[in-house]
């Protein structure tokens, strides 16, 4: 019975942990190819719905070699319903207040900031209809903090009574 556990846990060990080896792989290859530095990861985070939301960052995509030395941001996204406001929270060291440019247009928003050999892009769209004339930024020590109002949407059409 040992025997098959044994066996049968290193099997599931060796195809869960493939992926982490290939990561790693990839890494390597691109060591040669250009210069670093490169990084790769997930945020899992819990949504309004109350299921997980797993996002991925990084300026390498896993089976792929960087083809940007344009790193993305982590970026959280708040909502608080209360309040009704959109806050987007992005970590971004290395830059300075007036490197960072922000445009918003059609409930997405295009940060971008360079300064050096720091280099900083993300588009985000937003789950929630918001005023882009509302929008207030923040920038320090390394985090930029944006916050929307939220637009409350009324519904389109005319009413029409029965008689």
């Amino acid at each position: 019975m040992t025997m098959f556990f044994d066996s049968e846990f290193d099997r599931i060990f060796r195809s869960v942990s493939s992926s982490f080896f290939n990561t790693d792989d990839i890494f390597e290859e691109s060591k040669e190819n250009s210069s670093g530095p490169y990084y790769y990861g997930y945020t899992m985070t819990v949504g309004p719905d109350g299921k997980p939301v797993v996002k991925e960052y990084g300026n390498v995509k896993l089976g792929q070699l960087p083809i940007s030395d344009t790193r993305e941001p982590i970026v959280d996204t708040i909502v608080d319903e209360k309040e009704k406001v959109v806050k987007l929270i992005a970590e971004m060291p290395g830059v300075e207040k007036a490197d960072v440019k922000i445009v918003v247009e059609n409930n997405i928003v295009d940060i971008s900031a360079e300064h050096d050999k720091k280099k900083y892009h993300v588009k985000i769209s937003l789950q929630h209809k918001v005023d882009e004339n509302s929008a207030k930024a923040s920038y320090k020590n390394g985090i930029l903090q944006l916050i929307f109002k939220i637009v409350e949407e009324k519904p389109k059409g005319k009413t029409v009574e029965v008689e």
